[in-house]
């Protein structure tokens, strides 16, 4: 299977802050969630992928070349989608389109044309006029008119409406099924990601906690609740994952719920964890030890 972005012991020092030791890979035709609390060096991440901050140390590597060695080449693969639109916002979508259309070889104008339609974009609209949601649309159809195969996405859904997100997701997946195309999408909102990636890597403090499939990842964690006895019971201690005390009890993360479940029974009631329980945990579990 072709992997289509690799980072090995990627690090970045800041004065305040340090991205440590980074390693991930997606491949083909896969959507990797990149997620991760404010600071947690997600949107740094990016930026050294798209060789806008020169790392420190480590690798990079994009469609199995060097990121910075070979960035010509592999950004003439790369649509990249920002929260903000990084486009002059006095000019209109055509005109836009006229000044970065010739930097890219495999520039696909009837494709362009087509998705101005299927977004319902005007070319003649200002791109300081358009929505939000609008000016999200204007970036991913300049994306995929170029024949991009990896989708880069920092932060783009949030501030928008679920009907926008769910139409968002659903051309993601049209481009990942035409020809086996990946993304990688940064967000804090997670229910997006249950929707649509298979895999998640977890930042946090500036280190990867996990890269792993999604569905491996819902499956290893639960949310377990109980009383305020179980805690002072030695036999929960360390599976118990950023608790949360309340007046008459508890609630918890856990990677061993089959073990708990079966020493305190119904003294403990167990709940799928979702991803955005299994990150907030993680970080509380974090900052308490």
């Amino acid at each position: 299977m072709e992997t289509v972005l690799r980072l090995e012991g990627v690090c970045k020092q800041y004065a305040d802050f340090a991205l440590r030791n980074v390693s991930f890979k997606l491949d083909r035709g896969f959507v990797m969630g990149l997620i991760g609390p404010n600071g947690a060096g997600k949107t740094t991440t990016i930026k050294l992928i798209m060789n806008l901050l020169s790392r420190d140390q480590g690798r990079i590597e994009l469609f199995g070349l060097d990121n910075i060695a070979h960035e010509m080449t592999v950004k003439e693969k790369i649509g990249f989608v920002y929260d903000t639109v990084p486009y002059y916002g006095v000019l209109t979508i055509g005109e836009m389109k006229s000044l970065i259309a010739p930097f890219y070889r495999q520039w696909n104008e009837s494709q362009f044309q087509r998705y101005l339609r299927d977004f319902e974009l005007n070319p003649n609209q200002q791109i300081d006029k358009l929505s939000r949601g609008m000016k999200i649309k204007f970036q991913l159809a300049m994306s995929l008119s170029h024949g991009a195969e990896l989708i880069i996405m920092d932060e783009p859904t949030s501030g928008l409406d679920p009907v926008f997100r769910s139409e968002l997701l659903d051309i993601l997946y049209d481009f990942i099924l035409d020809e086996g195309r990946s993304v990688l999408f940064s967000t804090h909102i997670t229910t997006d990601l249950e929707k649509i990636a298979d895999y998640i890597t977890f930042l946090n403090r500036g280190e990867v906690l996990f890269s792993l499939p999604k569905d491996e990842l819902l499956e290893r964690y639960a949310l377990v609740k109980g009383g305020l006895d179980i805690l002072n019971d030695g036999s929960a201690a360390g599976r118990l994952i950023g608790v949360r005390r309340g007046q008459t009890g508890f609630s918890a993360l856990t990677a061993d719920p089959e073990s708990l479940s079966r020493h305190y029974g119904s003294r403990l009631t167990l709940e799928r964890a979702s991803l955005d329980d299994i990150m907030v945990y993680l970080v509380r579990g974090e900052r308490s030890v």
